[in-house]
């Protein structure tokens, strides 16, 4: 008996089959906003006698299937959510367990389709041509091609992508033409942008290769080979993306001040802990983050001494607890590891999977001998579990495998709470019971004491606008163009009610497109009652302009109807 394994995310069959390599020939047309697609998928069986597989996807128009060259009978089912519809082709024939069967679909993806973001020349810094960028975490894929659109299928890849010259009349294709501009900045790695942002680029990302021989230091080989770096426009809705061999990064990064490389040393250990070794679905998301940003603050360690790790720590932990306030203590999607039966992963995106995973893992850290001692199980697990997709318990097995001699402290641990229990994480005696707050102002000096040893506080209250105003007066943050900076600022003003400090947060939350920015600053000016409808209304304005994840979260937020716009 083989237990049956489960996605709720996906439609696909792969408890029958896995996609071992994927062929792809997309034709692209800026004038439809479509992409006219082939897609050849090689498929191993899994089981005798088959003869039916699904695919998963979403919006797309399906013309034609063949199966090793052979017609196929195929039917798209009835559209179910953010799960789109399933693709379920019937062979000419059966296949035995361990044979391939070459699958080829003939399709067009729509103009709203959610990987796709089309930019027109004026939303460019160039201004001259359109552009176009995918991002198709978590399940948007499918809306860009048919294929087995979940982590746990890996396999390797060939495009080949030709464009439609928008200016063409007679409407013939030609070989895409590439508008951004590279610099060296390393010995394996380039960064590219257009070419307006492409030297301060170079200048922010110029210690990559130093993160990047630390990272192998701490987890071993880079495996990947290059590593490169492609600067968004600022609609990008991440502060980077993963994508092996070339991480997708939001021009926020872009400060004047390499003060924000953390993100980079974040998708750099992405290498490791997310390429290398995968979530095998979306519930199992914090293996992903919660590991890299270990990883990342280890690499800060590494460079910078442990008061820095500690005080990046401090900030998430932070982070976190805001997360849970705004969820709500009890909300089942401040899980660990939650259930997404019926839930698109992109609503229950947050920071807990990053924070609450990390906080797991210093928490055993402390208890299991300290950095070194826990870093060697983090390389270990990398190692072991290289090229694979993995669950929690697989995880957890792994762990008690790996302190065997510690198997007492292991049992201690308060697993279900930790795991599977919404809200904070259980109380335990660490650095995180020591986070700072500012109290008071007294004569311009800002005093700061330890809030109280339990870690299951919410969020600071709002400051008095009299002490906002003092802070601006003294520091003049409004002038700040460090965007984590500007951001938190703005926040702090708006939850004030300094009503000045209202148009500055729209202009921040429309001028980039970074759900960290513009998710928080739109839904804090929403709650400012006297400018609810301003934010509505100014969101309206901009949401064309937006991402697609971007603009259905937002629209949430501000309970706004996507279908109906209101």
């Amino acid at each position: 008996f083989r237990r049956r394994r489960r996605n709720p995310c996906s439609f696909s069959s792969f408890s029958k089959c896995l996609t071992r390599h994927l062929n792809l020939i997309l034709r692209v047309d800026f004038d439809s906003r479509t992409i006219r697609g082939k897609v050849a998928l090689t498929v191993e069986v899994l089981e005798d006698k088959f003869s039916v597989l699904t695919l998963d996807t979403k919006d797309l128009k399906i013309f034609k299937v063949s199966a090793n060259g052979q017609a196929a009978k195929f039917e798209l089912g009835a559209q179910q959510g953010y799960k789109g519809s399933p693709l379920e082709i019937t062979l000419p024939f059966e296949l035995s367990r361990g044979q391939n069967v070459i699958v080829e679909v003939e399709y067009e993806t729509s103009p709203s389709a959610s990987a796709l973001q089309w930019l027109s020349p004026a939303q460019t810094a160039g201004k001259k041509h359109p552009y176009l960028f995918s991002q198709c975490q978590a399940t948007h894929c499918r809306t860009m091609l048919p294929c087995q659109d979940m982590p746990s299928v890996k396999h390797t890849y060939y495009a080949k992508v030709p464009s439609l010259n928008p200016s063409s009349r007679s409407r013939m294709f030609s070989e895409i033409v590439c508008y951004v501009l590279c610099r060296e900045i390393g010995p394996r790695s380039r960064v590219w942008s257009e070419k307006e942002y492409v030297d301060q680029a170079a200048f922010e990302f110029s210690e990559t290769e130093t993160m990047l021989k630390t990272a192998e230091s701490l987890s071993g080989p880079y495996v990947w080979g290059q590593y490169d770096l492609l600067v968004l426009p600022p609609s990008f809705p991440y502060g980077g993306m993963e994508n092996p061999c070339l991480t997708f990064a939001t021009p926020t990064l872009l400060a004047g001040d390499r003060s924000l490389s953390n993100v980079i040393a974040h998708e750099i250990s992405h290498s490791w802990t997310g390429n290398l070794v995968t979530n095998k679905t979306w519930e199992h998301f914090w293996l992903n983050e919660g590991h890299t940003v270990y990883l990342e603050r280890m690499i800060g360690r590494a460079l910078e001494g442990e008061q820095f790790r500690q005080f990046k720590a401090r900030g998430g932990w932070k982070e976190l607890q805001e997360a849970v306030h705004q969820f709500g203590e009890n909300n089942v999607l401040t899980n660990l590891v939650p259930s997404l039966k019926d839930v698109d992963p992109d609503d229950c995106f947050s920071c807990v999977p990053y924070e609450k995973g990390f906080a797991l893992l210093y928490y055993l850290e402390e208890l299991l001998g300290g950095p070194e001692v826990f870093m060697g199980f983090v390389k270990s697990y990398t190692q072991l579990f290289a090229y694979r997709s993995v669950t929690t318990k697989e995880w957890k097995d792994y762990l008690f495998t790996y302190f065997k001699d510690k198997l007492d402290i292991l049992n201690k641990v308060d697993w279900n709470g930790w795991m599977y229990t919404p809200g904070m994480p259980p109380a335990f005696k660490s650095y995180f019971c020591l986070i700072n707050r500012l109290l008071s102002i007294d004569k311009g000096d800002f005093v700061f004491a330890p809030l109280s040893d339990s870690p299951s506080l919410s969020i600071q209250d709002p400051l008095p606008q009299s002490h906002v105003k003092r802070m601006q007066e003294v520091y003049n943050f409004n002038s700040v163009k460090n965007s984590e900076i500007r951001c938190r600022w703005l926040r702090l003003c708006v939850k004030a009610k300094w009503e000045e400090a209202v148009p500055l947060a729209l202009k921040m939350a429309t001028e980039q497109g970074r759900l960290k920015f513009t998710r928080p600053l739109f839904r804090d000016v929403y709650n400012f009652d006297k400018f609810r409808d301003v934010a509505v209304k100014l969101f309206k304005e901009h949401r064309d302009a937006m991402h697609p994840v971007t603009a259905t979260l937002v629209s949430k937020d501000l309970k706004v109807d996507q279908r109906t716009g209101f």
